[in-house]
């Protein structure tokens, strides 16, 4: 079993910050990429940031100079830095870890996804 824990969400006014964890464990061999995505209502689920296992990171465009995201391979946690907040960044935001677990001599890689943590942007 692997699981993927959020932590972060909440309420903040415009132009407020919020930081968003995430720790990955259970039955784990390797960790690939991270990253984060979110979902407004009526929206599909779109990009907000990753990162790989060595560091290179992708952003989408909205978020871009606002978010930064970093990981702790040590700890299999990845975070997410939200500085100036837009109403527009409200949404449900979801952890995404490619996990390696083994199985006898072969290691297989599946996508996981952690359970959603609500980010509210408003006055």
């Amino acid at each position: 079993q692997v699981q993927l824990v959020e932590s972060g969400g909440g309420l903040v006014q415009p132009g407020g910050s919020l930081r968003l964890s995430c720790v990955a464990s259970g039955s784990i061999f390797s960790i690939g990429a991270m990253g984060w995505y979110r979902q407004a209502p009526g929206k599909q689920r779109e990009l907000v940031a990753a990162i790989t296992s060595g560091g290179n990171t992708d952003y989408g465009d909205s978020v871009k100079g606002r978010f930064t995201i970093s990981r702790d391979n040590a700890k299999n946690t990845v975070n997410l830095q939200m500085k100036n907040l837009k109403p527009e960044d409200t949404a449900v935001y979801y952890c995404h870890a490619v996990i390696g677990r083994l199985s006898i001599d072969v290691v297989e890689e599946l996508d996981y996804w952690g359970q959603g943590t609500q980010v509210t942007v408003s006055s």
